[in-house]
C-alpha cells in the first residue's frame, strides 16, 4: 500500500470517528493522525517515529481541543 492510500485512509477514518465527538476528542484524533504521518515521514517510516509522532500529536491536539471546548462552554452559557 503506498503512502497516498494510507494518508487518504487515515483522513477518512478520522473524519468518520469525529462526527459526534467533542473538540477535545476530535483534536486528539486529528493530532495523533497528523503526528503519525509527520513522524513517519521524518523518521523514514520507522515504528518509533510513527508512534512517537502519534503520541506527541495526540497530546497537542488534545490540549488545543480542550481549550476550544472551554471557550465554547463560556461563550454559549
Amino acid at each position: 500500500m503506498n503512502q497516498t492510500s494510507k494518508t487518504i485512509g487515515i483522513i477518512v477514518l478520522i473524519g468518520g470517528l469525529s462526527g459526534c465527538a467533542t473538540n477535545t476528542e476530535t483534536g486528539t484524533l486529528i493530532g495523533a493522525g497528523t503526528g503519525a504521518l509527520v513522524g513517519g515521514a521524518v523518521s523514514g517510516g520507522s515504528a518509533v517515529g510513527v508512534i512517537g509522532g502519534a503520541a506527541v500529536g495526540g497530546i497537542i491536539g488534545h490540549e488545543v481541543g480542550e481549550r476550544q471546548d472551554e471557550r465554547n462552554y463560556y461563550r454559549y452559557r
